[in-house]
């Protein structure tokens, strides 16, 4: 059993990394630091500079920021200064308009916004802004997490108050996160229930248009079924690509992020719900199923970091594969087997940024996350003496987390630098 104080710095960490967000993390964690600077500015920038880590350029390139039909950064930012508010975090944009969208749109058009990679940075996650008006300079920084303020105010400060869960992080290992999904009172992780509201109603948003790539309607289809069939395995995909497909085609919907990423949270959380509901789980297995993907993701990303080379999928569809195997009835030794098989398949898989084309990746680990389950359940492990498994999961996690946060930052300088290269749409 998990002793109170444990439990009460396990939720701490949980509600301050799993929380929603309207669009991708990366575009709305710059719109949430020229919102700030903003604020410090007291009114509307005439220019705005934006310095950024690669990671952040990375993952904010090609994806669609919510209410616009636009994508890119430039967009976020002005309307960042225009109608965002710190207080709202990685739901900047709450208050969006279609008068403040053509005032954003016409302070892009006037080449206001200066958008560079900032050298010299160790963080993956570094975002500056510096806003100027009248002569008058302010500037805000982010860094370690998508809404952590390090400079910018006098106070340097947070966009919420710094706690003691902020200073001393508590270091999960795998027994504690199963421990405490499974052994904590219900009433004390409930509140892992609104990962199931925000990121199903979006994968029923995605059936209202056409986002993306439209993967999760495309699995629907009579087409699909004749391949896939009417079954769990369909289901599943098709309600985690639909909510991954709307998120990534700029629909403006909250999702309920994990570790400062919306599809690490759709894919957390999706493919344990539909599951549940089909093999007709109880709610107390569906909320204990929750608690333990979304754990498990989130103690994966202490040694991976919030921004890597290794796709946030593949961490997540760990996650995703814990809860699904509890749901089959799986015990701790069954969950550590499914981490296990997921680290032989999964990775490797690299991050070309955020995009629509991410819904392809999260349907990639959540088969897999099934796959895996389903030999845990079998009794069926790959050994320490294939690849990078060892017979710890902690140490299995591990070498995980060192290939991707570590071994690939060559192909991280490789994969923007291709990005950076490719010729603009309208040059082609």
């Amino acid at each position: 059993m998990i002793d109170q104080e444990t439990r009460r710095r396990i939720i701490a960490l949980v509600r301050r990394e799993v929380v929603p967000a309207i669009g991708c993390t990366e575009p709305m964690c710059v719109a949430l630091c020229t919102a700030k600077a903003t604020e410090q500015l007291g009114c509307r920038p005439e220019h705005i500079t934006a310095l950024l880590s690669a990671n952040i350029l990375k993952n904010a390139m090609g994806v669609g920021i919510p209410g616009t039909g636009m994508i890119g950064l430039p967009i976020a930012i002005a309307l960042g200064a225009i109608v965002g508010r710190s207080e709202y975090q990685l739901e900047v944009l709450r208050d969006l308009t279609p008068e403040a969208l053509a005032e954003g749109k016409q302070f892009v058009a006037e080449r206001r916004i200066d958008i560079r990679r900032k050298e010299g940075l160790c963080d993956k996650l570094y975002v500056e802004v510096i806003v100027e008006a009248a002569g008058r300079r302010e500037t805000a920084v982010i860094a370690g997490s998508h809404t952590h303020f390090v400079a910018g105010d006098a106070s340097y400060g947070r966009t919420t108050p710094q706690t003691d869960d902020d200073a001393d992080e508590i270091a999960l290992n795998m027994r504690m996160v199963y421990d405490f999904a499974t052994t904590a009172p219900l009433d004390e992780i409930r509140f892992i229930e609104e990962a199931r509201r925000l990121n199903m109603d979006a994968a029923r948003e995605a059936l209202k248009g056409n986002y993306g790539h439209n993967l999760g309607k495309t699995i629907d289809r009579p087409l699909s079924k004749g391949i896939f069939g009417n079954t769990i395995f369909a289901h599943i995909i098709s309600r985690t690509a639909s909510a991954c497909d709307a998120r990534m085609g700029g629909a403006m919907i909250p999702v309920m992020s994990n570790s400062g990423s919306g599809n690490q949270g759709i894919c957390a959380t999706n493919p344990v719900c539909v599951y549940a509901k089909e093999n007709e789980n109880t709610e107390e297995e569906l909320l204990r199923a929750l608690m333990l993907s979304h754990l498990t993701s989130i103690y994966i990303k202490q040694s991976l970091g919030k921004l890597s080379a290794l796709c946030g999928c593949v961490v997540a569809s760990i996650g995703s594969s814990c809860g699904i195997t509890y749901l089959m009835g799986g015990d701790y030794e069954r969950v550590c087997r499914s981490v296990k098989n997921m680290i032989a398949n999964l990775t490797g898989m690299i991050c070309d940024g955020a995009k629509p084309s991410c819904s392809l990746k999260i349907t990639s680990g959540v088969s897999t996350a099934l796959l895996s389950s389903l030999l845990a359940m079998e009794g069926k492990c790959v050994t320490a003496d294939e690849g990078i498994v060892d017979d710890s999961v902690d140490r299995s996690i591990h070498n995980l987390t060192s290939i991707g946060a570590d071994a690939m930052c060559a192909t991280d300088e490789l994969v923007l630098d291709i990005m950076t290269s490719k010729a603009p749409p309208h040059e082609k």
